[in-house]
């Protein structure tokens, strides 16, 4: 079985027609789907995912996508707890010659922790 960490880019351009990586995430999405998969992501990026939508007058979107990774058997939503976020945080305070958002830096440390080797995003 495949395992792969969900990014809110990613995500969002599988949802979002208007996006510019929209026709390659669908065609990347339908190759993941040839075997047994796996996709974890944290509330993080979920909160990311639909505050995007709801925030372009999208409520209805919001709410189905949300729906949907939630009742997904394929899809595991990690709680940042504490301790994680204040590993994602130091994580944070080490590379100031980089861009990363904090939730990314969550995101990198709950891969290493799991052992994940792929991400799918697309930044």
């Amino acid at each position: 079985m495949s395992t792969f960490f969900l990014d809110t880019g990613y995500i969002i351009a599988l949802e979002a027609s208007d996006d510019k990586n929209h026709l390659e995430a669908v065609q990347h999405w339908k190759t993941c789907l040839e075997g047994p998969l796996k996709v974890v992501t944290t509330t993080y990026v979920f909160d990311e995912v639909v505050t995007f939508f709801n925030s372009r007058n999208r409520h209805d979107k919001a709410v189905e996508l949300g729906k949907r990774l939630l009742e997904s058997p394929t899809f595991e939503l990690v709680e940042v707890d504490k301790e994680l976020f204040v590993e994602g945080w130091d994580y944070f305070q080490k590379y100031e010659d980089k861009r990363y958002s904090l939730t990314d830096c969550i995101s990198f440390v709950l891969m290493q922790k799991l052992g994940l080797q792929t991400a799918l995003a697309f930044d």
